[in-house]
């Protein structure tokens, strides 16, 4: 019966459709025979196919399923058909290799010439799924000093080296097209062994053989890589790129293939050494090549060493493969070297310590003239990023408060987020002035000079709401502590919706779990986004502030409130390289999660609006001001009603035209643009309201920490 099964049989699976005839016939005969052994996998296979987050589409159902006979294991072997099989097999391989990569990789067909090194590799390139033909040559059978280096057994001793390399691969993927040269490569079948190959691997050890290799590979245009497995020695000649490369990099001189015929061990030395280089060799294997014939009969070789080399050709063939750089040269990767460059590692991951500078005080005010209070109390106002973005100054009677172009980010489109914090740092000087007897008028200039300034005319008047307000407007702070999810009391949206009123403003809230879980959804994509467009990226963590680092502007990280895993998640979070990645991959919906959850916890989200202007289609940053006062305004009602506080304003929250979110995010301007309007749908915001700020409220415990502020000039040293 194997004999019938023709001459592939004996590094070739047969793969059975039992749908098709003659395949049903051999099907009906291999389960008769009492010697072959049936193993289905198919039910098996596809219960892990399930486990697959994002199966590629079409793998076709029960009817691609095969047969597969192994004549040299006697084993019928049934499994799900090639697509679906490798989908599993090779699904760990994502992301290192995306699955466009992985498709362009298939494409590859790849000669290994010697099967001593050339095992290794060629089974680390079928593991990784990085080509889609192999080409195996080798004239040597197994012998049992080989076994030290090929992971081969001892029923394979004396059986062809190529023929073990093919079957061990077959038993990996039988779906994967092996061929064999059991006769290895001459310079009379070298030119037949390239026709077709997209890189030759040259792992072979006549020097005349690996001569006529490379003057083939140049002929044919075929880039070819050799692994020496003596301290990691990689080199690549790039023969589709320079086909006038000299062989070996033209170590060799003028030597030619004839010149290097039948010599023996000792006479290939000198060749040797001129293409290893003698002071680049590791010690052992310098002091064994001086032994060779007398206490050893060739160069030695170690296991560890050869799969070493298989990892390193095999990222070198998915360079070629994937248009990446990879140029003609030399390289290596030592790793005794790396081991006595052993180092302590540095804590990356510990918990958020509490190793800040001291800086004096609460942040509160302690005592002061009036004037210095108004100051200070101002400088308590929220802004995006804790930017501070005001110049605060007193000339005559006035209390000025200039816009701070010089502290704006990619969130503040037109400066509006900074005119919100402008209209907050006003109502709080309002409140210490109302407190202290002091309030006068106030107006917003708008100018090139400071684009926009806030004044309070200080007086000798007060406002008895604005002067009860002071106390909290002082203890008014930012927490992301998790929320309970508790709906909120029945009063609280009222009672917000009222103060806003105060201040010719609205409110807007949903507090439904199906509502907030949809917000939540929008807000994480928001996040996302953010994190994958590179300025935003860079400020977003610009603004935190770590242990050692003055926390007085940007946000302490312990106010984060994070959790020990979002404390390694952020680590990650950090680096742009792998925000690239996840950009190009198109994923990286985790880099949401931070604020999904916290809005998942919380008893509302609500958006403070004020009204566009009747007739005007402007919106001048004066009107983000007087929205920013009335935000102050609630957000302090808020926690005085015993909520937590936070906001979460979106990367649209600011932009009024679709071409301004084009300017701060150009490859995802669609997306906001889409979640924008199914937000505002959301929280049922009418056309002509404008949102100044989003915050979401919960029932949660204390905030660990509140954020510090820089020192008011002039109005002493408690900051």
């Amino acid at each position: 019966m194997i004999g019938d099964l023709g001459p592939m049989a004996d590094h070739r699976p047969l793969i059975l459709d039992e749908t098709a005839t003659d395949d049903a016939q051999i099907l009906v005969q291999l389960r008769k025979w009492p010697w072959v052994r049936i193993l289905d996998l198919r039910d098996v296979l596809r219960a892990e196919l399930d486990k697959v987050r994002t199966p590629p589409p079409d793998l076709g159902g029960p009817e691609t399923d095969r047969w597969v006979f192994y004549p040299w294991r006697r084993t019928l072997v049934g499994l799900p058909g090639e697509k679906t099989y490798r989908a599993i097999r090779l699904d760990r391989n994502q992301n290192k290799l995306t699955r466009a990569e992985q498709q362009r990789c298939a494409g590859l067909a790849v000669g290994v010439i010697g099967q001593s090194v050339g095992h290794a590799v060629a089974y680390a390139l079928a593991q990784e799924g990085s080509c889609g033909l192999l080409r195996l040559a080798d004239f040597d059978e197994i012998e049992l000093s080989n076994l030290n280096r090929i992971p081969a057994g001892i029923f394979d001793i004396g059986v062809n080296k190529s023929i073990v390399t093919a079957r061990r691969v077959a038993e990996l993927d039988p779906y994967l097209p092996v061929e064999v040269y059991t006769a290895g490569v001459g310079e009379d079948t070298v030119d037949e062994f390239m026709r077709g190959l997209s890189i030759v691997v040259e792992e072979c050890d006549s020097l005349d053989i690996k001569f006529a290799v490379r003057e083939s590979a140049r002929r044919h245009r075929i880039p070819l890589l050799m692994d020496t497995s003596d301290r990691g020695l990689l080199d690549v000649e790039r023969y589709d790129l320079e086909p006038d490369r000299p062989p070996f990099h033209g170590l060799l001189g003028a030597t030619v293939g004839a010149d290097l015929r039948g010599l023996s061990t000792k006479d290939k030395a000198p060749h040797v050494m001129r293409i290893l280089d003698p002071k680049e060799l590791s010690a052992r294997m310098a002091a064994s090549l001086v032994e060779i014939d007398e206490t050893v009969t060739t160069w030695p070789q170690l296991g560890g060493d050869v799969q070493l080399g298989a990892a390193i050709v095999a990222a070198a063939v998915r360079r070629i493969g994937l248009g990446q750089k990879l140029s003609s040269g030399r390289t290596r990767f030592d790793l005794e070297r790396g081991l006595d460059e052993l180092a302590e590692p540095e804590p990356a991951c510990e918990q958020v310590r509490d190793e800040y500078p001291d800086y004096e005080g609460d942040g509160l005010p302690r005592g002061g003239s009036a004037i210095e209070q108004m100051l200070e109390c101002a400088q308590r106002a929220p802004s995006g990023g804790n930017t501070q973005p005001w110049f605060l100054r007193v000339e005559g009677d006035q209390l000025r408060i200039d816009l701070a172009r010089t502290r704006s980010s990619g969130l503040d489109i037109g400066y509006r987020a900074s005119a919100v914090s402008i209209g907050a740092a006003l109502h709080n000087a309002r409140a210490a002035a109302a407190a202290h007897d002091m309030l006068g008028d106030h107006e917003f200039i708008e100018g090139d000079a400071t684009a926009l300034t806030a004044v309070l005319h200080l007086g000798n008047s007060t406002d008895p709401g604005l002067a009860r307000a002071y106390p909290d407007t002082l203890t008014r702070e930012t927490n992301r502590r998790l929320g309970t999810g508790a709906p909120l009391a029945a009063d609280v949206l009222p009672a917000l919706a009222a103060v806003a009123a105060e201040a010719d403003a609205m409110v807007h809230a949903v507090t439904e779990p199906d509502d907030l879980a949809t917000a939540a959804a929008l807000l994480a994509e928001s996040d996302r986004i953010r994190h994958l467009t590179p300025r935003l990226h860079q400020e977003l963590f610009g603004e935190l502030r770590w242990p050692g680092e003055d926390p007085r502007t940007g946000i302490d990280i312990r106010s984060m409130e994070l959790a020990a895993d979002e404390q390694a998640k952020i680590r990650i979070g950090v680096r742009s390289d792998v925000m690239d990645r996840l950009r190009e991959w198109q994923g990286g919906a985790a880099l949401g999660e931070y604020t999904r959850d916290r809005v998942l916890s919380s008893s509302a989200v609500l958006a403070v609006t004020f009204p566009r202007k009747s007739g005007s289609s402007a919106v001048e940053l004066a009107d983000y001001a007087r929205g920013g006062a009335a935000v102050q305004r609630v957000w302090v009602e808020a926690q005085r009603l015993g909520l937590a506080v936070q906001p979460v304003s979106p990367l649209f929250l600011y932009a009024r035209h679709p071409d301004e979110l084009e300017g701060i995010s150009p490859d995802f301007a669609d997306t906001l643009t889409s979640l924008q309007g199914r937000f505002l749908d959301l929280l049922g915001v009418p056309g002509h309201e404008i949102m100044a700020l989003v915050l979401r409220l919960s029932y949660a415990a204390a905030a660990t920490v509140r954020s510090r502020r820089l020192p008011v000039p002039g109005a002493g040293n408690h900051s």
